[in-house]
């Protein structure tokens, strides 16, 4: 008798709603199979972020990702994992011109990678096209606050918050999204009190990246935690220093390779 082995099952965008002031959501980003299988492990969600722009291929900003891209990265994620809920970023200019435009290009992403929901950024400017999206099927993930597509008009990526006069402007994009549908909103480069104050006012998880510890959950770019990067945002919390090791490593591969060392009897046929 064939052994019978337990189903696998993802986490849904329901569930990720239901904990809302509840057991605290963990989230990374993550660009390929092999991260994203490490990962899949302990997360509630992975995002694949266009933050992948800058992370992986250099670029100064996430500007310049292009949807083929997002889509790539995003396949190879959906590939590698099993049980977190998959979420992509829509890249700038796929979504602002028009609630259209934005449906075609998040059925696209959802079609082609088959993940569980898409991200987008902006608040009550997009709960519009928030609304018209999740009206015809397609689960929306909101980010507020410090929006990396828009740093070009924020004058770059600069914490949001510090002058209370625009607190209403931030809590107004807060229940913006709530009203349009979106299951859980990202408050980036936030100040904490305001953070704290918009998690407590709306009724869907907010996951906070340089925000509060009040926040439903957390999310964090998984090169900058694991020290990959050379600087490191205040915000982030390292928790292994991979860049040394790295470099230390291939240092001691170009020496075996040089002075004939590798390959050697034991890697050889």
């Amino acid at each position: 008798m064939s052994k019978q082995t337990e189903t696998i099952r993802r986490m849904t965008v329901p569930q990720i709603s239901a904990r809302k002031g509840g057991e605290p959501i963990v989230s990374l980003t993550s660009y390929h199979a092999h991260t994203a299988a490490i990962v899949d492990k302990h997360a509630d969600f992975i995002l694949v972020g266009d933050s992948l722009g800058m992370v992986m291929h250099g670029m100064e900003s996430t500007v310049g990702v292009p949807l083929d891209l997002m889509i790539m990265h995003g396949k190879a994620v959906v590939r590698g994992t099993q049980k977190a809920l998959i979420v992509v970023d829509m890249p700038f200019g796929t979504y602002e011109e028009s609630p259209n435009m934005a449906f075609r290009n998040a059925a696209r992403i959802m079609k082609d990678t088959s993940c569980g929901a898409v991200k987008l950024e902006g608040g009550a400017r997009m709960a519009e096209t928030i609304r018209f999206l999740v009206e015809r099927g397609i689960p929306v993930m909101a980010h507020i606050g410090l929006t990396p597509q828009s740093s070009h008009v924020m004058g770059g990526f600069k914490t949001q918050g510090h002058d209370a006069d625009t607190w209403a402007a931030h809590i107004a994009d807060a229940h913006a999204v709530t009203e349009a549908g979106a299951f859980a909103v990202v408050l980036e480069g936030m100040v904490e009190p305001l953070a704290a104050k918009i998690t407590k006012q709306i009724a869907i998880p907010t996951i906070g990246i340089g925000a509060s510890a009040d926040c439903d959950g957390q999310i964090l770019v998984l090169e900058d935690m694991l020290g990959l990067n050379d600087w490191t945002p205040k915000f982030v919390r390292v928790y292994s220093d991979l860049g040394p090791a790295i470099e230390s490593a291939v240092e001691r591969y170009a020496s075996d390779v040089r002075d004939r060392s590798f390959p050697g009897e034991d890697e050889t046929y």
